[in-house]
């Protein structure tokens, strides 16, 4: 059994614990607000940008600009590139277990696509790191002051790898904001761009005879359709890239809230268990005492 003095040590370890626990989680809470203001800001903007030219790739000739070139099936065989998103800290739950176990799958799933990697945090780097994975890019330390450079540098090593031929896709793996206690791992498809299976005639357009699905609509150009995708299909994945960077950082910042608020709950649960069984132990020793001082008077 163990001392008065152990337990005494042991719950005031958990007390420094727990406020060291309620400190990160009140810290974590004052940047989430600030990462879900930033992400809830960006979002629109990608969603309607992702939207326009998923558009804009099912009516033109892939062979129109590099990035919309299909050279294989998705997950189909081929040299994949994925960028893995990750935290650089961890005491955030299962948030970059998530990840990582999202990139192994898309690695194991099709034995005949070769996958290199793009990792972006510390945890995602060291796992993957110390396996033996092709690593093509890598940065850590991001998270700490995040700007839309970070996203045009990734941005940029994807358009690379695509166009050069060394990557026939590119992938992103990250964690999607949901709310406070709710985020959801992505695997998201950056290059080429998606391109929409079919496109109806808006609502209200006669429709061919024999119910066949009306043909895509297609829109007059201004400026023309080569310099409008030079432009605005580097800054497109410029753009999810950032989103993308966005969302793991508020993810981030909910599951350590979360994390840190179970933890300091627990820690006040195990604190509570430790105080009454330190008290059983002292009764315990204090009865022993009463009964040894009335066991030696009754020998005398």
């Amino acid at each position: 059994m163990p001392s008065l003095l152990d337990i005494r040590r042991r719950v005031r370890a958990v007390k420094s614990t727990q406020q060291i626990t309620k400190a990160m989680k009140m810290v974590a809470a004052s940047r989430l607000r600030r990462a879900q203001e930033r992400i809830q800001h960006a979002r629109p903007f990608a969603t309607e940008m992702l939207r326009v030219l998923n558009s804009l790739a099912t009516r033109v000739d892939p062979a129109l600009h590099p990035l919309l070139d299909e050279r294989r099936a998705p997950r189909a065989g081929g040299k994949a590139l994925l960028f893995v998103i990750t935290a650089d800290r961890g005491l955030c739950g299962s948030f970059n277990t998530n990840a990582i176990k999202a990139a192994s799958t898309f690695i194991v799933e099709d034995p005949a696509r070769e996958v290199a990697l793009g990792l972006i945090g510390r945890r995602g780097r060291d796992y993957f790191a110390r396996r033996g994975f092709e690593i093509r890019y890598e940065q850590v330390n991001l998270f700490a002051s995040l700007q839309f450079d970070h996203a045009k540098e990734i941005a940029d090593a994807a358009v690379e790898a695509f166009t050069s031929g060394q990557a026939d896709s590119v992938y992103l793996v990250y964690n999607e904001f949901r709310s406070v206690i709710s985020q959801r791992i992505v695997v998201e498809r950056l290059l080429p761009i998606p391109r929409l299976e079919m496109e109806l005639a808006p609502e209200g357009a006669s429709k061919p005879a024999g119910g066949a699905a009306a043909p895509a609509i297609d829109y007059l150009y201004e400026p023309t359709p080569d310099e409008l995708f030079n432009t605005l299909i580097p800054r497109h994945v410029e753009v999810q890239a950032f989103r993308a960077l966005l969302e793991s950082n508020a993810a981030f910042y909910a599951a350590q809230m979360t994390a840190m608020d179970a933890a300091t709950r627990n820690s006040a649960d195990m604190i509570e268990q430790l105080t009454l069984y330190m008290n059983k132990v002292r009764q315990a020793a204090i009865t022993r005492e009463i009964i040894e001082v009335v066991s030696g008077a009754g020998a005398l």
